[in-house]
């Protein structure tokens, strides 16, 4: 009897947790500490790695890249010491708080980083393989929005290829990513996106 009030309490507490970790916008940090100016004064506004490049510091995008796909692979390391479920919640939860951060109104990231960094630690082969896809993508196209939509959407194919263990999550996490890439797709299909490290006015 007690487990059945706490457990609810337990997925709770993760799902906090989670979503205050995902929130943390490193890339909005790291660009102040810098003094590279209010990264969503900078290029498309985003607070990602890709935009944080375009202050024309590589580290520090670097840093960005590392830093928001690591608060999503850890949220969902340590949920993974409770259960199935919390670690689940957590990666989902960790995801929603990049995109949409409380401290920034709600305001966040496009959550490419994290979304990697989420499935390295869900399933190191599915996360291996989309990292793969998005750096093939990145390479051949130097188009970071295309390499995410590709990596996202084959994420799919690449957890079919491997098991089936958490397909509605991932689904999920893919519909995000190409709901706040909407912009990018309108741009991509009219051939005006930008291309990586492109300083975009």
């Amino acid at each position: 009897m007690p487990q059945l009030t706490t457990q609810p309490l337990i997925l709770l507490i993760v799902a906090l947790c989670a979503y205050l970790a995902g929130s943390i916008p490193f890339g909005l940090i790291i660009t102040r500490a810098l003094g590279l100016g209010d990264l969503r004064q900078i290029g498309s506004g985003n607070i990602g790695a890709t935009n944080v490049l375009r202050t024309g510091n590589k580290g520090a995008a670097a840093a960005t890249l590392i830093l928001d796909a690591g608060k999503g692979a850890v949220a969902v390391l340590i949920a993974k010491l409770i259960g199935p479920d919390a670690t689940q919640l957590a990666a989902l939860c960790a995801f929603l708080g990049h995109l949409y951060p409380v401290w920034l109104r709600f305001k966040g990231g496009k959550g490419v980083a994290t979304f990697l960094g989420t499935l390295i630690a869900l399933d190191w082969p599915i996360g291996l393989a989309a990292c793969l896809t998005w750096l093939v993508v990145a390479v051949l196209t130097r188009i970071s929005s295309l390499a995410a939509l590709t990596a996202a959407a084959l994420s799919t194919f690449w957890l079919l290829y491997f098991h089936q263990a958490t397909m509605l999550l991932v689904m999920i996490l893919t519909l995000l990513v190409y709901w706040k890439h909407w912009p990018n797709l309108q741009r991509l299909k009219a051939g005006t996106e930008p291309k990586i490290g492109a300083k975009k006015a």
